[in-house]
């Protein structure tokens, strides 16, 4: 793998040339395209970051996949139930799919391994340098290469932009499944409960108009009393028949003794025993 390395970090990591990464990933593709059957075509996957990937490969290209643990004997016993004869295979990674690629060596059949730089890459044909340890760099050289091949049957034009989006490819484990449902659920109730919230105002105000319309203008409903100049005579009293023959002061009620009343006068006293002193 040293021919794919472009520097080396200070803290040990090397750094792959991604100039050579695009130009293997354009000559497994033009490969693949080569086969005339694309069944005959096995991806292979055995870490989890890529069984996905294998799978949507596999659906848009045709080709056969086989996630998940491999079965020994499936390239070379012919009594197995899951036996198959592929004329290529893809594999995710030379380290884990060992297996694969020892019988793949009995049977001559090509070989295209994703491999990170610490790889063994006997028995592998073509190498396609990449971090084949991360769900998302595992995914997107799936998706780059899924994509390389339609270009070259022709099924998906150069200047067309492709509807599949990355992130299909990329595995997915029950946990961070179960936390975008959750974030979905309640992405989806705060919305719900903004658009109440929203309703709701626009409700109110709705109802508030409809009171004021409903309401009378000042002094609408009150006729004046012919003849009358003054407030005290009833210069606007309300439209009741009652009102029209007598005037506000004398349909007034009497006035209660209490706050407000003119104070009754005291009586003078009787004469007493003081008068008759003086």
């Amino acid at each position: 793998m040293g021919r794919y390395i472009w520097r080396r970090r200070a803290d040990g990591v090397h750094v792959l040339n991604l100039a050579k990464t695009w130009e293997k990933l354009v000559l497994a593709a033009r490969i693949i395209v080569a086969i005339e059957n694309p069944a005959d075509v096995a991806v292979l996957s055995h870490p989890q970051v890529g069984q996905r990937a294998v799978l949507k490969f596999a659906k848009f290209v045709g080709a056969t996949p086989l996630a998940g643990r491999f079965t020994p004997g499936t390239f070379t016993n012919q009594i197995q139930e899951r036996f198959v004869e592929p004329r290529l295979i893809i594999v995710t990674d030379p380290r884990d799919d060992s297996q694969a690629i020892v019988e793949t060596a009995y049977v001559n059949t090509p070989v295209i391994a994703l491999s990170t730089s610490d790889n063994c890459c006997r028995n592998v044909d073509v190498v396609i340098p990449c971090n084949n340890r991360s769900t998302e760099s595992v995914g997107l050289i799936y998706w780059l290469l899924a994509r390389e091949v339609l270009r070259l049957r022709g099924e998906l034009a150069r200047d067309q932009k492709w509807d599949v989006m990355p992130d299909l490819f990329f595995w997915r484990s029950v946990d961070e499944q179960q936390k975008l449902m959750e974030a979905d659920a309640q992405r989806a109730r705060e919305a719900a409960q903004q658009a109440q919230q929203q309703h709701g105002q626009a409700n109110i105000q709705e109802g508030f108009n409809a009171i004021e319309s409903a309401q009378p203008a000042f002094g609408e409903g009150y006729t004046p009393v012919p003849g009358a100049d003054t407030w005290a005579e009833g210069a606007a009293q309300p439209g009741e028949p009652w009102a029209q023959d007598q005037t506000w002061a004398e349909s007034a009620p009497p006035v209660q003794a209490g706050w407000g009343a003119t104070p009754t006068p005291t009586p003078a006293p009787a004469p007493g025993w003081d008068q008759f002193a003086q």
